[in-house]
Order: structure tokens, then C-alpha cells, then sequence
């Protein structure tokens, strides 16, 4: 299997990962009671402990050494700023919004996050977006468009709330992509995956206090929270950032849409989420957003002219 091949597939399944884990959200917050106040500190402090265990089991000393101040102070508040307001805060707003709309809305807006990640890159680059690059932004807003109004312009068909937090997790996704660059070039993605979510797990946990709200999950809920952190944090992750080496990232944002493929094709069929053709036409503009941003530079040329 070539290194192409192999990498697809593991972004992809990744991605899916990301997909059902977002299904499983939202069947936990419709069917079992869940808030997202309540499973998201659970979900990262779990998936924290397991893949931070594993390091500690593995290289004790280079799973400690990101928050040596002494050695690079530089580096602990790149761990902060990654863990707290990109990783952390990402899963709060992804589950925010999926609680307040549907999986298929989560993963779907959450994936506008390559168009905001290519506005940072025009303003530190101090320079104005490409013909592409406009196309890709102007096939995004018609396609965020087409799913929060389902084609009518007399109101959306989300609400305010969901919007505004999908846009947010969108956000969160290009803190956590464009920060820690020095930081993956020092150390393993997993591991500071791993006290990301210990980080947003406590802080949570803190804020929110999810012991005080008296919830006892069923048996099928302690199953949707092992799906959501096995899958969803510590599979997803793995997957999705083993494949990332082997074809680059623009590649792997093209193959990471399996997500909202996954979320969207399961919240219709098995949670009974409504899927218009309005949906199906938005979902096809930002594929094609995600596609022209994932094109060669040559072929951009090319296409162009």
C-alpha cells in the first residue's frame, strides 16, 4: 500500500471517527438527558488520562519536559494558549452547538475553520486573498448560507446560539492548527493532545462543576461516553494525525470531510435529523471549498486562467 493510499485512509477514518463520535453527542444529549456542560469536562479528562498514561508509561521524561518554564518558557504558554483556548475550548463549542442543532450542523460549520485559518495567513503574510482563495470563502458563505436558512431568507433554520457557536469552534480549530507549530516540531501530537484535554478537563470541571448537577448516566450512556472518548478524542486523533505526514495537510482538510459526511449521514438515518435538499446543496459548496483549497498551486494556475 503506498504511503498516499495509506494516509487517505487514515485520515478518513479518522475524520469518521470524528463523525460518529459527534452522532453519539448528540443522541446523548437528546435521548439520555446529557448536557454538554456535564460530558465535555468528563470526555477530556478521560481521553487526557489515557493518552497522557500512555506517554508516562512509555517516556516519563519527555511527557513532563513541555512545561519545563526554566528550560523554554516559551513553550508553556504555547501548551496554554493550545490546550486551553484552541483544544479545549473547540470540543465545548463543537458539543455547544450539536446540543443546540444537530451532529450534522456541528461538524459541518466546525469545517469552515480552513477558510478562517486562510484569513490569519493573508493578514500575517500582509498581503490580500487569491482569485481561489475568494472562491473558496464565497463557496463557504453560500454553503453556511444554504444549511442555517434551508434556502429562505425569512429566517434561519438554526438558531442565533447554534450559529454563533459553530463559528466559534471554527475559531478554536485554527488557534489550535496555526499555534502549536513549534511545538510539533519538539514533541509528539498526541502527547500534547493528551494535556490539552487534561487541561480542558480540569478547567471544565471547575467552571462548570458537573458533580453538583446530580446526573447519573444509564448503561447506554456510559457506553455513548466510551464511544465519545475512545473514538472521538483518543482514535480520531490518532488516526487522523498519523495519516497528516504522509499526504500533507491540505490533503488530509480534503479527506477530514468523511466528518461531516459520517455526522450528517447518521443524524439523518439513524437520529431522524432532517436533511434538505437546501442541506445537500450547502454540504456540496463547502466540499468544493475544502477541494479548491486543497488543489496544487500548478492546477490553481491552470484553473484560473
Amino acid at each position: 500500500m503506498s504511503d498516499r493510499v495509506k494516509g487517505a485512509c487514515l485520515t478518513m477514518g479518522g475524520a469518521a471517527c470524528w463523525g460518529v463520535s459527534g452522532c453519539m453527542g448528540q443522541y446523548l444529549f437528546t435521548h439520555e438527558g446529557m448536557d454538554s456542560t456535564w460530558l465535555v469536562p468528563i470526555r477530556l479528562f478521560l481521553a487526557g488520562l489515557i493518552l497522557c498514561g500512555f506517554f508516562f508509561v512509555r517516556d516519563r521524561k519527555t511527557l513532563f519536559d513541555p512545561w519545563n518554564f526554566k528550560k523554554n518558557p516559551r513553550n508553556v504558554i504555547d501548551l496554554l494558549v493550545y490546550g486551553l483556548a484552541g483544544v479545549s475550548c473547540c470540543q465545548f463549542t463543537y458539543f455547544l452547538t450539536i446540543q443546540l442543532s444537530s451532529a450534522g450542523m456541528g461538524t459541518i460549520l466546525q469545517d469552515l475553520s480552513p477558510v478562517i485559518i486562510l484569513l490569519v495567513v493573508c493578514i500575517q503574510q500582509k498581503r490580500g486573498p487569491r482569485v481561489f482563495e475568494v472562491c473558496s470563502i464565497l463557496l463557504a458563505l453560500v454553503g453556511v448560507f444554504l444549511i442555517t436558512t434551508h434556502g429562505s431568507l425569512t429566517g434561519l433554520a438554526i438558531s442565533p446560539a447554534a450559529l454563533v457557536s459553530g463559528i466559534v469552534s471554527a475559531c478554536c480549530v485554527a488557534i489550535y492548527t496555526i499555534w502549536p507549530k513549534k511545538l510539533q516540531e519538539q514533541y509528539p501530537t498526541p502527547m500534547l493532545q493528551g494535556w490539552a484535554f487534561l487541561m480542558g478537563g480540569a478547567m471544565f470541571a471547575l467552571i462548570f462543576r458537573p458533580w453538583s448537577m446530580h446526573y447519573v448516566p444509564t448503561p447506554m450512556g456510559i457506553f455513548g461516553i466510551f464511544t465519545v472518548v475512545v473514538l472521538g478524542n483518543v482514535l480520531a486523533f490518532s488516526l487522523y494525525m498519523s495519516g497528516v505526514p504522509l499526504i500533507g495537510p491540505q490533503r488530509a482538510s480534503l479527506y477530514s470531510f468523511a466528518e461531516p459526511v459520517t455526522a450528517a449521514l447518521l443524524s439523518t438515518r439513524v437520529l431522524g435529523s432532517p436533511f434538505t435538499r437546501w442541506d445537500a446543496l450547502g454540504f456540496g459548496c463547502i466540499f468544493l471549498m475544502l477541494v479548491l483549497l486543497s488543489l496544487p498551486a500548478k492546477q490553481k494556475k491552470l484553473n484560473i486562467l
